[in-house]
């Protein structure tokens, strides 16, 4: 089978359950699929140094200022990310360089009759990909950001240097659990034997289940925001106020290339996970620090986290998409000078659509959008759900003619957010 790369694709999405597109059917509730493709590969899990990254909303960011960093200490950086936005390549790269679609189209054809046998789902037969990858690159580290809670996530196959976990908060309730608590304990999962692990934020009704966990698995456990006391001094900027290795004051200053203050949880995590990598050996100097989290996006590609597209009138994107992401950004929607703010927006059937609503602002305009994807809710359903929490606009189904509308009826001044789900980020033209 020698396919072109589209057709590669579209296997893979045709004949392998893809969540965002199915939903809950396609997660699997163990790791036989992933473990079997793995040892048809050889086991290259095993053959990575790695970090593994969990929690319900800054893993992304957290996974990609990691890599940021590792990148600028010259360490040859894989990094493993999901969903993509514009292009399946985005979910592996090294050194911030999206895997071939030459690579792509190698993996599917040498390993199509496994496929068929064990019949992965799309996430689990990427995983895949994206191990085989870092070890046929030969790189020195990974950052593998977990897909979908953490104990029986595809990437949970490996034995990190450390295990990162950012926050819990309601998000696939269907999939990982009613309660807090049971949510944490998924992502408590990824805690292996002797690893260390992080915790960025302590949240009092969730922490315990981290505690008890670490105590099982005799794993040293940090939580971060307790040794790193951190500053937010606005539009990105922070100052570490004292570390484990001391107070610290000004010269500790960092300008982050992701913006929102609501990284300083974020910040505190990474900071921890690099104590941790440092005292494992690895050379990480101030200067390396300050280099990746200032230029993050530029070193890795990131896409989609609180994005400015234009000035006049100010359009920002942002794919946060439950409670708390979108607590987060309306919080930085806030901190912005504007006359009016329009909100393009759209969702997905299958999350806490209610409640994110009842967060928005009332006095803005809405335009109701759907993503091209079976799982989007429909713009008029979601006009009406809106309607009941006082927000009004108009339905304009498509994305870009949505955010084209709300162009024209905006004035210089004014301000224009797109989001309310991963899926409207990805079908802006020219992200």
């Amino acid at each position: 089978m020698n396919n072109s790369y589209q057709e590669v694709i579209d296997y893979l999405y045709s004949s392998l359950p893809v969540f965002q597109r199915v939903g809950a059917s396609a997660y699997k509730g163990d790791l036989s699929n992933t473990l079997a493709l793995c040892e048809a590969l050889g086991n290259p899990h095993q053959k990575f140094k790695s970090i593994h990254v969990a929690g319900t909303n800054g893993k992304g960011s957290s996974s990609h200022m990691l890599a940021a960093v590792l990148q600028s200490a010259g360490y040859k950086t894989g990094l493993y990310t999901s969903p993509h936005l514009k292009e399946f390549t985005e979910r592996i790269k090294i050194n911030g360089e999206e895997v071939s679609k030459e690579f792509v189209v190698d993996f599917v054809n040498r390993m199509k009759s496994v496929l068929e046998r064990v019949q992965p789902s799309f996430f689990e037969a990427t995983v895949a990909m994206a191990f085989d990858y870092f070890v046929q690159q030969k790189v020195e580290i990974a950052v593998v950001e977990v897909g979908l809670g953490g104990r029986l996530d595809s990437t949970n196959v490996i034995t990190p240097e450390v295990s990162l976990i950012t926050n819990i908060s309601w998000d696939h309730m269907d999939l990982l659990g009613d309660t807090l608590q049971k949510i944490a304990s998924e992502k408590a999962g990824i805690i292996k034997p002797n690893v260390p692990v992080v915790i960025s934020e302590r949240q009092k009704e969730v922490e315990d289940v981290f505690v008890k966990k670490s105590l099982e698995t005799k794993s040293p456990i940090t939580f971060a925001l307790d040794e790193y006391k951190i500053k937010a001094l606005g539009n990105g900027h922070f100052r570490l106020l004292n570390s484990p290795f001391g107070t610290i004051g000004e010269e500790a200053e960092y300008q982050l290339e992701l913006r929102g203050d609501y990284q300083e949880k974020n910040l505190a995590g990474v900071l921890a996970v690099i104590g941790v990598l440092k005292k494992k050996g690895l050379s990480i100097s101030q200067k390396n620090i300050s280099t990746g989290l200032q230029k993050t996006i530029q070193l890795t590609g990131l896409k989609g986290r609180w994005q400015k597209l234009n000035d006049k009138p100010l359009i920002i994107c942002d794919t946060g998409h439950n409670e708390a992401g979108i607590k987060e950004v309306l919080d930085q929607i806030t901190h912005r000078e504007f006359k009016k703010l329009h909100i393009v927006w759209g969702t997905v059937k299958d999350k806490e659509v209610s409640k994110v609503l009842s967060l928005l602002p009332q006095s803005a305009n809405y335009y109701f959008c759907q993503a091209k994807i079976p799982r989007a809710m429909l713009a008029n359903e979601l006009k009406e759900k809106a309607n009941v929490f006082g927000l009004t606009g108009e339905v304009i189904e498509d994305v870009n003619e949505a955010l084209a509308t709300a162009k024209k009826n905006a004035s210089i001044d004014d301000m224009i957010f797109i989001g309310g789900s991963t899926f409207v980020v990805a079908e802006i033209d020219n992200l």
